[in-house]
């Protein structure tokens, strides 16, 4: 894909200083930077499934508990406003 993008100049300006740094062209930096900010799909999935199993490895209230914690905890403290794991999804997706 082919795509093209008008920065800023400082920002363009520190992204090739970046690039000279590591020693690669600024388009291959650009895209390493765009993977490690943009996690693949199925990393979403891996640590949604991966709740959902402590979730569900035993009828504890202790560890209903603390899966209802750690899912508000995660939640409460995301960079953006979207919301991970929201209640309609509950039972559909974790």
């Amino acid at each position: 894909m082919t795509l093209t993008l008008h920065l800023p100049p400082d920002l363009e300006k520190r992204l090739t200083e970046e690039a000279t740094r590591h020693g690669v062209p600024v388009d291959a930096y650009t895209v390493r930077v765009l993977e490690q900010c943009v996690p693949p799909k199925h990393r979403t999935t891996e640590v949604v499934n991966l709740l959902q199993s402590w979730l569900d490895e035993t009828d504890s209230q202790d560890q209903q508990d603390t899966g209802e914690y750690l899912i508000q905890a995660l939640d409460d403290h995301r960079l953006s406003n979207r919301r991970l794991f929201t209640p309609e999804l509950q039972g559909v997706t974790w």
